[in-house]
């Protein structure tokens, strides 16, 4: 896969106002031709020197008819939704221009480079870490680091449940407005068991709803409302990171930073860049 790690480094050429000579930071070359746009390569002279320097070539890439444009502006840092817009294109070639303009492309798009990091939430209420990854990724937030999302989202509804943690979720009978009897059984993790035999010191059954008690695959990201859990490393024998149930955006795009490159520098790979 060929794909640009910054549009700077793509060049648009419908003539050549500066003859054979390309911007300092071209890497890439869009040409206009009488068949529709081909991407090639540019060769730069080693030795030249300034703001447009000189080429001793071009090589093609991808002709025209391997070239497909992508007909609306997107946001060119979120690299994994282009490298899975260009597998859709039925084109060896995608072209895509940026909200402002820019120009970048993903030439043989393969998704196999990019980490997949395995997310754990739960719902109802709404999947709040599931939500903010998302928005994160579709600001580009993580366009640097490649990696994409794979969700594991449980709805636990089907613990069928006599009691539920809280009224947020939209259940009738909650642990934060209700009495439990004793025998119940009661969807909840630790922290729901420690209100229970606080509040009440009854027995009860629980079925675990814990989005960290899920983990399967690593590397992942969980939340869990026990803070001491959060931050990355090893649980349940699967590498990860924890965050809290009202973790920021920015906490939570930095655990997946940290998650990706532990789980990288771990295998010797280094810097996703």
């Amino acid at each position: 896969m060929i794909f640009p790690r910054h549009c700077k480094e793509v060049g648009y050429a419908r003539g050549k106002p500066c003859g054979d000579r390309v911007y300092f930071l071209s890497r890439y070359v869009v040409v206009e031709t009488p068949d529709g746009p081909e991407v090639r390569e540019v060769i730069r002279d080693p030795g030249g020197k300034g703001m447009m320097r000189p080429i001793r070539g071009t090589r093609i890439l991808a002709p025209a008819d391997q070239v497909c444009r992508y007909p609306e502006k997107v946001n060119l840092h979120d690299r994994t939704r282009l490298v899975r817009l260009a597998l859709e294109s039925g084109k060896r070639c995608t072209l895509f221009t940026g909200w402002d303009e820019h120009l970048t492309f993903v030439c043989d798009p393969d998704l196999s480079p990019f980490l997949p990091l395995h997310v754990y939430d739960v719902s109802p209420p709404a999947p709040s870490l599931l939500l903010s990854l998302d928005g994160l990724e579709r600001a580009g937030l993580f366009g640097e680091i490649s990696v994409f999302f794979v969700p594991h989202l449980r709805d636990i509804t089907d613990t069928a449940a006599d009691v539920y943690p809280c009224r947020a979720a939209g259940f009738s009978r909650t642990l934060d407005t209700d009495p439990v009897q004793g025998g119940e059984r009661i969807a909840g993790c630790i922290t729901s068991a420690q209100v229970v035999r606080e509040c009440h010191g009854i027995d009860f059954t629980r079925a675990e709803i814990c989005p960290l008690e899920s983990v399967e695959a690593e590397p992942f990201i969980a939340r869990c409302c026990r803070s001491e859990r959060e931050g990355v490393g090893v649980y349940r024998g699967f590498f990860g990171g924890v965050v809290h149930w009202g973790a920021s955006p920015r906490q939570i795009a930095m655990t997946v930073e940290r998650v990706a490159q532990g789980w990288r520098d771990a295998r010797g790979e280094g810097c996703s860049g």
